[in-house]
This record gives structure tokens, C-alpha cells and sequence, in this order.
């Protein structure tokens, strides 16, 4: 046997003497290696039908192939311009408000020295995360009636005259991002929380001999140490970036206002999965692909900017 071969068995028979040797921590990666194989890899396969003519009595071995077909389909349709500005606009006013927000309010909470009124600051703003969305929008609509609605209520009582927000193309998006700020930032507030915790307490100190007060600590101790999570954050939203909520949207949208309110994944779903007739499943496949595409490169180019400009990055 050659020197290399010999070295090739001794590393592999180190290697596994290793995993031997952690084999409890292997067994417990297990269940999560089953689960990541099943239910995020293996349905990866189902991405063929986006290329397909697919129909569920064929299957995908016996449905017809026909390439490009719906991509060119969704491109070439005149209201597709619309959807994409739609989509991006939410995606914008999303990241502009939804992302920011939770790390101001995490940096206040903070500051609060009783740990009690911290604790229960953190209980109270994590609640709203668990409302379903329907029980989120149907509150919306009780409280913006126009018959009765508590906002009417009042500007009928100021002497103005009712709004019907729920049917006004222009309310929708402040409506949305509104409802996505209250639901998320006590639950992101958390991750930014946690960050804080790891903060070495000298670098308080000597702020302090210095004579920097609260908010100049905040601005450079605080701030810079969280900086690669912020980073990181700000990452994962890109790539969420084309993501809308869809329960929301279909919950709150109406044909009144799909001139503001309809997006991609909403056109999508009336035309693959609403529409008269058996469902389009490849026609969705192809636009869910192509947006997942769109949404990968946005991140690699936000994860390489990052890269370049700072020394956070997410991989």
C-alpha cells in the first residue's frame, strides 16, 4: 500500500473513531437531519412540475413537458408590472418599518433597570405573535367600520365624515405594514435582546468613566455590539424581501382595492388555485420558483455587499 493510501485509512479511521466517540451528539442531530431530508429537500423534487403541463391523474412521470412555458406565460401578462410593483412597494414599506422598529424597542427595554417591568414589557409585546391573522384582521374590521367602527366614532365626534378604509385602494398598505409591526416586533425585539446579553459589562464601565450617558452608550457600546446581528437580520429580511403575508392579504384584500392590494402571491393563488375549473399547480410551481430565484440572488448580493463593507456576513 503507498504512503498515501495509508494516509487516506489512517484520516478516515480517525474520522470515525471521532464520530464514535460523539456518537450521542450525532444521535440527537438525527431527528433534525430526518426532518430537514423529508420535509425540505425531498419536496424540492415536486419543483419539476413548474416545467410541466401537470395533471394529478398523469403524476409528474406521465404529465406533458413543456419547458418555459408558464414563466413566459406570467411574464408576458399585462398585469404582471402591476403585481411586481405591488409586491416590491409592500416589500419596501415592509422593511423600512417592520425591520427597524423591534431593534429601537429592544434598545428601550434595555434600559429598563426592574427586571420585573422588563419581564413583563417582553411578555406583553411577544403576545400579539400568537393571534392568528383572521383574529388580527376581523379586530381590523370591527375597529374601522364605518357602521360603529371605534376610528369612525371618533372622527365623526371631531366632525369629520366616515372612512371606509377596508374598500380604499390607498389605506391598504399602511393598513398591512401597520398590522405586521404590531403582530412581529416584540417577537424580533427578542432576538436583539439576546444579543444585548452578550455585551461585556466593562465597556459600560469605562463609558461611564468617561461620562457618557444613557443614550450615548446606547449609540456606541450598545449599537456597534449588535451590529453583526443587526447585519445578519437585515440579510434574512432580503431574502424574505418578495414574502408577503398571504393570509393577511387574502383576508384583507378585495376586488375594490386589487388596484394597491394585489400581489404576486395573490394573483397567483387566484389563478392556480381559485380559478373555475382543476388547479394550475404548475403555473404556481412557476411563479413560486421564479420568485425563490429572484429571492436567493438578493441575498447573495446583500451577504457579498456585506462582506465587502463590513465584517458581518451571514455565510
Amino acid at each position: 500500500m503507498s504512503s498515501i493510501a495509508k494516509r487516506a485509512t489512517s484520516k478516515n479511521s480517525g474520522l470515525l473513531k471521532r464520530m464514535w466517540d460523539a456518537k450521542i451528539l450525532y444521535l440527537i442531530l438525527l431527528p433534525g437531519l430526518i426532518h430537514l431530508i423529508l420535509f425540505k429537500l425531498l419536496p424540492l423534487f415536486g419543483l419539476v412540475i413548474a416545467f410541466q403541463d401537470y395533471s394529478i391523474f398523469k403524476g409528474i412521470m406521465g404529465s406533458k413537458w413543456i419547458g418555459l412555458e408558464h414563466f413566459s406565460k406570467f411574464m408576458s401578462d399585462p398585469y404582471f408590472w402591476k403585481l411586481v410593483r405591488n409586491t416590491l412597494l409592500l416589500a419596501f414599506f415592509n422593511l423600512l418599518f417592520v425591520f427597524p422598529i423591534p431593534i429601537i424597542f429592544a434598545l428601550f427595554v434595555n434600559e429598563v433597570r426592574l427586571s420585573a417591568v422588563k419581564r413583563f414589557v417582553q411578555t406583553l409585546s411577544f403576545f400579539p405573535y400568537f393571534i392568528s391573522s383572521a383574529v388580527i384582521v376581523s379586530i381590523l374590521y370591527k375597529v374601522l367600520s364605518p357602521q360603529g367602527g371605534l376610528v369612525n366614532q371618533m372622527l365623526n365626534f371631531a366632525g369629520f365624515e366616515s372612512v371606509f378604509f377596508m374598500a380604499d385602494p390607498g389605506w391598504f398598505r399602511p393598513l398591512y405594514v401597520m398590522l405586521n409591526v404590531w403582530q412581529l416586533f416584540g417577537y424580533s425585539a427578542i432576538i436583539y435582546m439576546a444579543a444585548m446579553t452578550s455585551i461585556d459589562p466593562h465597556l459600560y464601565e469605562a463609558a461611564d468613566i468617561d461620562g457618557a450617558n444613557r443614550f450615548k452608550k446606547i449609540i456606541h457600546v450598545t449599537l456597534p455590539s449588535i451590529s453583526s446581528t443587526i447585519v445578519v437580520m437585515f440579510i434574512l429580511a432580503i431574502g424574505q424581501i418578495l414574502t408577503v403575508d398571504l393570509d393577511k392579504i387574502l383576508l384583507m384584500y378585495n376586488p375594490s382595492i386589487y388596484d394597491t392590494a394585489d400581489v404576486i402571491q395573490s394573483y397567483v393563488y387566484r389563478q392556480a388555485f381559485a380559478s373555475d375549473g382543476f388547479p394550475n399547480y404548475s403555473f404556481g410551481a412557476a411563479v413560486g420558483l421564479m420568485q425563490s430565484v429572484i429571492a436567493f440572488v438578493l441575498v447573495m448580493m446583500a451577504n457579498k455587499v456585506s462582506k465587502k463593507y463590513s465584517e458581518s456576513r451571514l455565510f
